[in-house]
């Protein structure tokens, strides 16, 4: 990829580590552009779907960058990132040729990011912090918000690509991504137990619950929140748009953030208790909308399913 061309499927070979419920959708739309994919995951049977649509299977993400001029992961945690990208044994920084492009869409730690960044920068690459929220719903249709932080001429170098799963939204340098993200999640969960909070009332006080949910979508309470898990929650469909243990890693991400900045955000260390209680239950591969089962269980009700 040279630095003065645009970045196109002619030019541009990309390296995708990550093919989970998220990294599989983001990663087709960019085989299915025309790019030259290869692919890793630890649990190789996960990469089968994009191999099938013509990706290339790479042993080791170190592999999978030395044949790659951006490099794109979206795994679990924050140690995952750093195994990944920042091995000096298998990861992919190491093999990445100068002029390269790693592109992290893990939501992750800020310091992180910044750390990632540096390491980068002394090969002669460039990292960007890129975390994105939307869910499986998100990834698919391709309209991620994508929060991105590092260098701007990199991020608006990199919107041919970014631009296939959903609006760039450039948030400033390095970790300033991962801080918006952070934000972002922060007003998610605290909607969510607004959302099943209101359930439980509208349950308790004898109302149908279903047109309860039906009358508050046109007003004020109305949310993509509201939209995308109110009926979801009275079927009792929990499958995952994101998983409730990779929230509870956001959410502590978030908390850690909270201390480094000197600001108390009572709700934020309330929703996150609530969250570690699903996963205690064993609970933590539910969607994040399984929030409800804590509240039941605090109450001792459970809203009737519904089959509308």
């Amino acid at each position: 990829m040279a630095s003065a061309e645009s970045i196109s499927p002619s030019n541009t070979r990309v390296g995708w580590i990550g093919t989970g419920v998220m990294g599989q959708y983001m990663c087709g739309h960019l085989i299915r552009a025309g790019y030259t994919l290869t692919v890793f995951n630890r649990t190789p049977s996960k990469a089968q779907p994009l191999v099938d649509l013509g990706a290339h299977f790479a042993p080791s993400p170190h592999a999978l960058a030395a044949s790659s001029d951006v490099v794109f992961s979206i795994v679990g945690y924050p140690s995952d990132v750093r195994s990944v990208l920042l091995d000096p044994a298998s990861g992919a920084l190491a093999a990445l040729r100068p002029g390269g492009v790693l592109l992290d869409m893990t939501t992750s730690e800020p310091s992180l990011a910044a750390e990632i960044a540096e390491a980068a920068a002394a090969k002669g690459c460039v990292s960007i912090d890129a975390p994105v929220s939307g869910g499986e719903r998100g990834a698919k249709n391709g309209t991620l918000a994508i929060f991105a932080g590092g260098e701007e001429p990199t991020v608006k170098k990199l919107e041919p690509l970014l631009s296939l799963m959903g609006k760039v939204n450039y948030m400033g340098g390095s970790g300033k991504g991962q801080l918006a993200k952070l934000a972002n999640q922060v007003t998610i969960a605290s909607t969510m137990v607004g959302l099943v909070e209101g359930i439980v009332f509208a349950h308790k006080a004898g109302l149908d619950v279903g047109l309860y949910l039906d009358a508050i979508s046109t007003g004020s309470a109305g949310s993509r929140s509201l939209e995308f898990h109110g009926k979801r929650i009275l079927k009792r469909d929990f499958e995952p748009g994101f998983f409730v243990k990779h929230l509870v890693k956001d959410l502590g991400i978030c908390l850690k953030e909270c201390q480094n900045m000197g600001i108390a955000l009572p709700g934020l260390a309330l929703v996150q208790q609530l969250y570690v209680s699903l996963n205690a239950h064993g609970e933590g591969n539910l969607g994040t909308q399984a929030l409800i089962l804590v509240l039941e269980r605090l109450n001792n009700v459970s809203p009737s399913p519904s089959n509308t």
